[in-house]
C-alpha cells in the first residue's frame, strides 16, 4: 500500500466530509490513518501457508484439540468499519499438529483483510484443514459489527455467531456436539 498516496486521499475525504485538514487537531490525521490502515490490512501480504509451515508437528494424537477465546478485530467490506469479538477452533489431526499460537496468527492474517465473517470462519477453516490434514474442523466466532450498532439499525447489543463445521465435524453429530459443548464451557 502506498502510504504517501492513501495520506492524500484521506486529506481529500477531510476536506469532502466539511473539515478543515489543516486545524491542529487534523494536520497528522491523514498520515496516521494512513498507518492505521495498512496495520489493519497487512494480512494481504502474509501468507497463511508459509505461517502455518513453520509450525506444524508430527504427532500420533487424534483426539480433539481446541483453542477458544481468540479475539478477533476485522474490518466489515461493506462499510469498512470494525466488527470484533472471539473465534473458538478444534480440530481432530490425522497425523500432524499445529503449535497453538499458529491457530491465533491464522486468524488474524484472514481477519486483517476486508471480511465478511462469514467468509473469515470459512477461511480460517479450509486453512486448517489444509494445513495438517485433519479429520475434522469446526470453527465459531461472535462478534459484534460497528456498521449494525453505529449506523443504520443501531443495535448495541446484537451479536453475529458463524460457524465452519469440515470432516468429521461436519459428518458426525456426536463430533460436532463434543465441540459446540467444550466452547460453550466458561471454566478457565
Amino acid at each position: 500500500m502506498n502510504e504517501k498516496r492513501v495520506a492524500e486521499l484521506v486529506k481529500e475525504l477531510l476536506v469532502e466530509i466539511g473539515e478543515d485538514p489543516e486545524r491542529e487537531g487534523l494536520q497528522r490525521t491523514p498520515s496516521r490513518m494512513a498507518q492505521s490502515l495498512a496495520f489493519l490490512t497487512q494480512g494481504y501480504d502474509q501468507c497463511p501457508e508459509r505461517t502455518v509451515n513453520e509450525a506444524i508437528f508430527a504427532a500420533e494424537a487424534n483426539n480433539m484439540i481446541i483453542a477458544r477465546d481468540i479475539e478477533v478485530y476485522s474490518m466489515c467490506e461493506h462499510h469498512m468499519l470494525p466488527f470484533y469479538g472471539r473465534c473458538h477452533i478444534g480440530y481432530i489431526p490425522r497425523h500432524k499438529v499445529l503449535g497453538v499460537s499458529k491457530l491465533a496468527r491464522l486468524v488474524d492474517i484472514y481477519a486483517r483483510r476486508l471480511q465478511i465473517q462469514e467468509r473469515l470462519t470459512a477461511e480460517v477453516a479450509s486453512q486448517i484443514s489444509r494445513s495438517v490434514d485433519a479429520q475434522g474442523v469446526g470453527v465459531v466466532m461472535e462478534c459484534r459489527h460497528l456498521c449494525m450498532m453505529m449506523r443504520g439499525v443501531e443495535k448495541q447489543n446484537s451479536i453475529m455467531t458463524t460457524s465452519t463445521v469440515l470432516g468429521s465435524f461436519h459428518d458426525n453429530l456426536e463430533t460436532r456436539t463434543e465441540f459446540l459443548d467444550l466452547i460453550s464451557r466458561k471454566e478457565l
